[in-house]
């Protein structure tokens, strides 16, 4: 009896949408006990160790950490473009009316990080990061609004969904443009030749998953040897997925479902072991005051809120968009702050933007104050939102 009850309490925590963050931020808390603890040069040995193959013609021999960051992750961008493009044939960001409001959210969101990183590191050092305050990490920040239920409405929760998906998608486009290293067109080529191969898929309505996979493991391949970051290919495959407008279920969302768990359970943690073992110092602590840190805590916490709310403010001022239904502004200011919770694509970025070790782990650092100032900050001020106008419409009622 006590193993049933213990066997559906941990499939009630897989199936929950909260499941995912705290795992997460338990993953969060274990790296960091890991990497200030005796056991952190063992583990950076064991992160650095080697796997795979070589020869003159095929190079496939990286770290554990480098198949994690550049392997498992095209993972997650593959399930990110799976949701990107159901959203946009059949979801929140199907038409122009639904999608308008998200989109522009969402670049405004972008954007006003990166001016006010990009202002503080004016001619510095660090001034390549100014992409990492712009990312909302969908996990967490769903996990955190989840967690407030009915007090916030639904319309909110689907908000944020689609503003946080959109939000990814800029992200990958400034990876991919602005993070990449030289090109090789040859394996560009190569790449561009399969791509077109599953395009031809499916416009002939080709519905079998494994001849879409089996090929983007090549694309992968070749695109981690152009220049372009390898996870960029995760995208373009999930982009020529087959799906329909309707409840059908395509091999787009088979996909997706059977991605989902692994990736959430899975692969974000091990990312999150991985990549924020850090290791304090005690020169760290300045870095948080320095330009560099700064810039990505203020641009997570008081640039997501700002850029959401502001754009929000201005498209429904002018009649181009609506609010959420049963959403008010203090409700938008609120889905801004939880907007500035940046950590998996922030922390990705971070890694991407610098040599200097030390300005990395400074980075990662930040991200993770910044996320947290940001979550905390949501979460209590939306709860308190939804407090008073639970409070107001029992007096309503009275």
């Amino acid at each position: 009896m006590t193993k049933r009850i213990n066997l559906k309490a941990f499939q009630d925590f897989l199936n929950s949408s909260t499941g995912g963050g705290i795992l997460l931020l338990f993953c969060l808390a274990l790296s960091l006990i890991i990497a200030n603890s005796p056991l952190s040069i063992p583990f950076n040995n064991l992160l650095n160790t080697k796997l795979g193959f070589e020869n003159e013609n095929i190079h496939l021999n990286y770290s554990i950490a480098a198949w994690i960051n550049d392997g498992l992750m095209a993972i997650f961008f593959l399930l990110v473009g799976l949701e990107i493009k159901r959203e946009l044939v059949e979801g929140e960001l199907s038409s122009p009316r639904q999608a308008a409001l998200p989109i522009l959210c969402a670049i405004g969101g972008a954007l006003v990080p990166a001016l006010i990183y990009a202002v503080l590191n004016a001619d510095t050092d660090t001034h390549h990061g100014w992409g990492i305050p712009m990312a909302t990490d969908i996990a967490f920040a769903l996990a955190v609004i989840s967690m407030l239920g009915k007090r916030v409405p639904l319309s909110l929760k689907i908000f944020l969904a689609a503003l946080a998906i959109v939000d990814d998608l800029l992200a990958i486009l400034v990876i991919a443009l602005f993070y990449s290293g030289d090109l090789h067109y040859t394996y560009l080529m190569y790449a561009g030749a399969i791509l077109l191969l599953l395009v031809i898929f499916n416009r002939f309505g080709v519905k079998n998953i494994w001849l879409y996979l089996i090929p983007g493991v090549f694309i992968w391949y070749f695109i981690h040897h152009s220049g372009i970051h390898a996870t960029i290919a995760g995208v373009l495959v999930a982009m020529t997925l087959p799906t329909t407008p309707d409840e059908t279920e395509s091999p787009l969302e088979k996909l997706e479902h059977a991605l989902s768990k692994p990736v959430n359970f899975l692969i974000v943690p091990l990312f999150a072991i991985a990549n924020t073992n850090i290791t304090f110092q005690s020169e760290m602590l300045g870095g948080l005051t320095s330009s560099l840190g700064l810039g990505i805590i203020l641009g997570l916490f008081v640039g997501k809120t700002v850029g959401i709310f502001a754009i929000c403010w201005i498209s429904v001022k002018s009649g181009l968009t609506k609010l959420p239904e049963l959403a008010g502004w203090k409700h938008i200011i609120g889905v801004g702050m939880l907007g500035g919770i940046g950590f998996t694509m922030s922390i990705f970025i971070s890694i991407l933007s610098f040599d200097n070790a030390l300005h990395i782990e400074e980075a990662k650092l930040a991200v993770l104050v910044g996320s947290l100032i940001s979550g905390i900050s949501g979460y209590l001020f939306l709860s308190a939102v939804g407090k008073k106008d639970a409070a107001q419409t029992s007096s309503d009622l009275s």
